[in-house]
């Protein structure tokens, strides 16, 4: 399966990107969803994070509370450190399944930390969606009703935009119109069915 790994910072329009793709027949393996899977009630991961940081990031229904554990992970480098070596495993085998479960010419896998473990491992080439910080911010505030300081330490905890971009096949840039940015994912779409038929051959 030829897989194609989608990133970039908060705020870049992924879910614009991926949506596109979508719409175009394409699987999309999404990070972020599997993430809340494999921390679902009953989930082992679960009972780990409860175990290193206590029940105060849990709801009152036994749930995840993320925004409380987003709080603390973003103020605290050692406990990020820790969550990550809690989910990430589990997260990556959760996209493995999904992927190798795909029948779509090709698939995408969208991840906002795509480049900075090892889920990078698991794709052919890496897509990234770009647009400037001052529209991240923008951006991220409007949509998720948080202070901005907490959308910049997010965007600290993140790579940084010129190594992501070095890092990148494909960069496309999100800070015009939404046709465009069609426009622009269309022709890599065509790309990528090229390359996935080779692959496939």
């Amino acid at each position: 399966m030829f897989v194609v790994g989608l990133t970039g910072g908060i705020g870049s329009g992924k879910t614009a990107a991926t949506d596109y793709l979508a719409g175009r027949g394409i699987a999309v393996v999404d990070a972020d969803l599997a993430s809340r899977r494999v921390v679902e009630p009953g989930q082992p991961a679960l009972d780990a994070i409860v175990d290193r940081f206590g029940e105060p990031v849990l709801q009152t229904d036994g749930t995840l509370n993320r925004r409380a554990l987003r709080d603390i992970v973003f103020s605290d480098d050692a406990a990020r450190r820790d969550l990550e070596a809690i989910t990430h495993p589990a997260i990556g085998e959760e996209l493995r399944r999904q992927i190798r479960t795909s029948t779509t010419p090709y698939t995408v896998l969208v991840s906002p930390l795509l480049l900075e473990g090892s889920q990078k491992d698991m794709v052919h080439r890496i897509l990234v969606i770009d647009v400037p910080p001052e529209v991240q911010v923008a951006r991220t505030v409007a949509r998720d009703q948080v202070p901005d300081t907490q959308v910049a330490a997010i965007m600290k905890a993140q790579m940084q935009r010129e190594r992501r971009r070095a890092l990148a096949h494909d960069v496309v840039e999100n800070h015009g119109p939404l046709a465009l940015l069609h426009e622009r994912l269309e022709a890599l779409h065509q790309t990528y069915l090229t390359l996935a038929e080779r692959h496939g051959g």
